[in-house]
C-alpha cells in the first residue's frame, strides 16, 4: 500500500461525505441518537474492519464516535483508508 499524494487525497475527499484531514489523518465525527445506536455502529463496523485487517483509531463517548484513519506502515493516508471511510459511511 502506497501513501496517497496531497492531490490524490483532495480528490478522494470529494467523495467522502463528512470526512476531513486532521493531523495528517482522515477524520470524521459520527453522531447517533444514543449510546446503543453508537455501539451498534461500532459492532457492525468491527466486522468490516477485521476482514480488512485495517484498524482505525476511534474514540466513543455516549452517542459520539470520532474516527481517524491512517496507514502507519505507509506513513500516511492510503487507498485502504479511503475504502474504510467509504465503508463506514455506508453503515451509518
Amino acid at each position: 500500500m502506497f501513501k496517497l499524494t496531497e492531490e490524490q487525497i483532495r480528490v478522494e475527499l470529494q467523495g467522502l461525505q463528512g470526512w476531513s484531514i486532521v493531523n495528517g489523518k482522515l477524520h470524521k465525527d459520527f453522531v447517533f441518537e444514543d449510546f446503543i445506536e453508537a455501539f451498534g455502529f461500532m459492532c457492525k463496523a468491527a466486522i468490516h474492519i477485521e476482514k480488512m485487517n485495517h484498524h482505525p483509531e476511534w474514540f466513543n463517548v455516549y452517542n459520539k464516535i470520532s474516527i481517524d484513519l491512517v496507514t502507519h506502515d505507509a506513513g500516511g493516508i492510503t487507498q485502504n483508508d479511503v475504502f474504510l471511510a467509504k465503508t463506514l459511511n455506508s453503515l451509518k
